[in-house]
């Protein structure tokens, strides 16, 4: 019986699975995983999706196979229905959407699988480990800078009292080499963080929060795909109108300035964060950039400079994205596929005009396995 219900619960899974990649091109316009995302797991709306159960007829109501009928007897239920009869129900319709649980590897797989993305291929390091001491337990020998003093103590008063040495009027507790007691420690490997998401975003005036919430949504399924290649994921974000600077996740998605517009000023943030804390050697470097194209007309030479120079360089992938605006020109990206060319190896542009298009800018962001 055991073995006949796990059947019964992977092949449900199965169905859950490919619901979720049916309607996986909904959730991700939709931005609705966001809001359900916990620390390992993701809860998930599947419609139409009918959970087995018992479903009891009307008992003694009469009908076929109810004892002797008549000649004329109306076969089913009751008679004849009335319009407008009976009071405002108190029982739950059909219908309702269930809501299960998949971990963000699962919802990678899904991901990976239906956007046909290559696994990737990090580069230098990718299986970068540190040793993590761990104090679990107590020993007899050990320096005396790890000596557990409440232990010591407490096994030199044990000593005096079964000894009869304890005076309760002169409670001195002297402890002597056999009391002593040291915390001691064991090592783990632990995977080391070996890649780092860097988020650039422009938050001056025309980026308005529509086009703020469809980054997120990106971010998310950027997020899941790539903490899925690696063991461990860092993540850094980066904020600029005419200045820019480091910020946390709620300030990256919430901030909002009035200020003019110089992309320069967030590489020149990125490229000072991967030299003093990235080493591209120790590193696989991802860098995603958003913005609605804008960008003060004599700081466009400075900012494609710099990228050439000093980030595309040191990174697996720096990848481009110009969310559409009411109030943005949408001029950079035709500056960036201008320099570097449709095809350039470390460099990918996607343009998203609205959520609709997120889909297909994450196929092209991801899609080279970089």
């Amino acid at each position: 019986m055991i073995l006949k219900i796990e059947r019964d619960q992977r092949r449900f899974k199965q169905i859950v699975r490919g619901r979720v990649r049916e309607n996986l091109r909904k959730y991700i316009t939709h931005g609705e995983m966001i809001g359900r995302k916990g620390k390992d797991l993701v809860s998930i709306p599947v419609p139409q999706l009918d959970v087995p159960h018992f479903r009891f007829g009307n008992n003694g109501a009469g009908g076929v196979g109810q004892g002797d009928g008549e000649e004329g007897d109306q076969v089913g239920r009751g008679g004849e229905p009335q319009e407008g009869a009976g009071q405002a129900g108190k029982d739950p319709g059909g219908g309702h959407v269930l809501e299960v649980e998949l971990t963000l590897d699962e919802l990678a797989e899904i991901l990976g699988d239906e956007l046909e993305l290559p696994r990737i291929e990090p580069k230098g390091n990718a299986t970068l480990q540190q040793e993590k001491a761990k104090y679990n337990s107590i020993r007899k020998t050990g320096p005396e800078s790890l000596r557990h003093f409440k232990r010591t103590y407490l096994g030199a008063l044990k000593r005096q009292i079964s000894t009869g040495t304890y005076q309760p009027h002169d409670p001195r507790v002297i402890p002597i080499k056999e009391d002593k007691r040291y915390r001691s420690w064991s090592t783990e490997e632990q995977p080391e963080a070996n890649a780092v998401i860097i988020y650039m975003m422009d938050v001056s005036g025309s980026m308005t929060d529509d086009q703020k919430q469809i980054v997120r949504t990106e971010s998310f399924w950027i997020d899941t795909w790539l903490s899925q290649q690696y063991n461990g994921l860092e993540r850094r974000y980066i904020i600029h109108d005419a200045a820019a600077k480091e910020v946390d996740e709620h300030a990256f998605y919430h901030t909002r300035e009035s200020g003019g517009t110089r992309i320069s000023s967030a590489y020149r943030v990125c490229a000072q964060l991967i030299q003093e804390s990235f080493s591209p050697t120790d590193w696989n470097i991802y860098c995603f950039q958003f913005s609605d194209g804008d960008n003060w007309g004599e700081d466009s030479e400075d900012s494609l400079a710099m990228l050439r120079e000093t980030i595309l360089p040191h990174v697996n992938l720096f990848c481009y994205g110009q969310v559409e605006s009411p109030y943005g020109s949408g001029e950079y990206l035709r500056s960036l596929t201008s320099a570097f060319g449709e095809d350039h190896e470390q460099l990918v542009v996607s343009e998203i005009e609205d959520r609709d298009a997120i889909y297909e800018s994450i196929k092209t962001f991801l899609g080279k396995g970089k």
